[in-house]
């Protein structure tokens, strides 16, 4: 019988296997997916590193555990038994993470493991409701939704805080004085990735494309500014930003959402999103 022989790391010789296992749930997977694409599995290009749990005789056909360990903790696949590798490879040297996400399992699974050590959590958010369409939106896309121009990050960046602050509940700009944050946010409107209605000069409505793999582009920092809310406008400027990755990229447009947050699973369903998993993610 075949038995888990440890946590390795992977390398750019694990490539090929690494995709055939990313390309199985490219929904689920499309955060690492986008890393790996560009940058191979290289540590220093890819910004972090990918661990396998394999089973000991079949190094290069099968990874019953792959787990990305980098700004954030993601595992993607792994049984009981992969987890904990996973978790004491992790446990070697201090916590680098600021969260721990992706499938509800595998995420739920691993902090077990870890939260004795790395506990308590300053949140633990158990079901995320992983959503995706690859249709034209339901919803007439907001005509006044476009992407952001580099030289508007000053005003950009003001309602990206907020909602930062809002979802996260951690004010993005500690510890540097936003400078890292900055920089996030200006190079995802240099890759025509932040998207916004502007009205007077001030964003009433922004997103983002958070991860963008070769099929799937992920949605993120949805919001709506409080004077402006319960009108449509985060439905129809979603619908905007899914019409651009559907039509415009050839994606399948996907996001994650917390069960509790009602109007904006009801929003989702409206515009055409159905569920395809279930994430969960632990803040730090």
């Amino acid at each position: 019988m075949l038995r888990l022989a440890g946590a390795r790391l992977l390398g750019d010789r694990d490539y090929p296997t690494v995709r055939a296992v990313l390309a199985a749930d490219p929904v689920a997977s499309c955060m690492v997916s986008a890393r790996v694409e560009v940058s191979g599995l290289d540590p220093w290009r890819l910004g972090g590193e990918l661990w396998a749990a394999d089973y000991r005789g079949s190094r290069a056909t099968r990874l019953p555990g792959l787990c990305f360990s980098g700004p954030n903790l993601i595992p993607l696949r792994g049984n009981a038994s992969a987890l904990r590798l996973f978790a004491d490879r992790a446990l070697r040297k201090q916590r680098i993470c600021s969260s721990l996400v992706g499938p509800a399992e595998q995420v739920l699974g691993l902090w077990d493991e870890l939260s004795p050590e790395w506990g308590p959590a300053r949140e633990v958010r158990a079901d995320q409701p992983l959503m995706a369409m690859e249709s034209q939106p339901a919803v007439a896309p907001d005509q006044q939704v476009r992407a952001v121009r580099p030289e508007e990050l000053d005003r950009y960046l003001p309602a990206a805080i907020s909602m930062f602050i809002e979802e996260v509940g951690v004010d993005p700009r500690a510890g540097d004085g936003g400078a890292s944050y900055r920089a996030r946010v200006a190079e995802l409107i240099a890759g025509g990735r932040a998207f916004a209605r502007f009205e007077g000069g001030e964003v009433v409505f922004k997103a983002e494309i958070g991860a963008l793999s070769r099929g799937v582009g992920q949605i993120q920092g949805v919001w709506v500014h409080p004077d402006r809310r319960g009108r449509g406008l985060g439905t129809a400027g979603t619908a905007a930003v899914v019409n651009r990755l559907v039509n415009g990229m050839g994606r399948t447009a996907s996001l994650y959402v917390n069960s509790f947050n009602a109007p904006a699973l009801a929003a989702y369903r409206r515009l055409g999103f159905q569920q395809v998993g279930r994430y969960a993610t632990v803040l730090f």
